[in-house]
């Protein structure tokens, strides 16, 4: 006997857990709103610290980027994501995670060819197309000011 596929919805329905979006934006929101935050924190810590304002504005990304590898390294990030949702997709602790996770997964097959090669695996299209689409930017904001 074949089920139809209005028959299959109705019961796939009924048997998922119901999702519970209000908490899981407030989540997103207040976890993507702390990571930022932080940010902020490192920025005035390195400026108490006495750094140029061109250092503050290296350190604080690659801060941020180290502390969000070694947390996706050691296996934390992972939990954090997995209360905080969508709001660990920052673009600069998503774009870390992104990197250190497909290596950390192929580690086993040896420095080059597991984490060497899949290291951007995930990451390595956004890097392409982002420049790609920087370039094209760029030319077409140069020809327009020349015009």
């Amino acid at each position: 006997m074949a089920i139809s596929d209005n028959e299959y919805s109705k019961m796939a329905k009924k048997a998922s857990p119901p999702t519970r979006k209000i908490f899981n934006c407030v989540m997103a929101f207040m976890t993507g709103g702390f990571i930022c935050a932080c940010g902020e924190g490192l920025r005035m810590l390195y400026i108490y610290l006495g750094l140029n304002e061109d250092e503050v504005k290296a350190m604080v990304p690659v801060t941020i980027i180290a502390v969000t590898a070694l947390l996706t390294a050691i296996g934390v990030f992972d939990s954090i994501a997995f209360y905080a949702g969508a709001g660990t997709i920052v673009p600069i602790t998503g774009f870390a995670n992104s990197v250190v996770s497909p290596a950390m997964e192929f580690q086993s097959e040896g420095r080059i060819l597991g984490t060497g090669a899949n290291m951007f695996k995930i990451a390595g299209p956004v890097i392409v197309y982002g420049t790609a689409a920087a370039v094209i930017y760029g030319l077409a904001y140069f020809l327009v000011s020349k015009g």
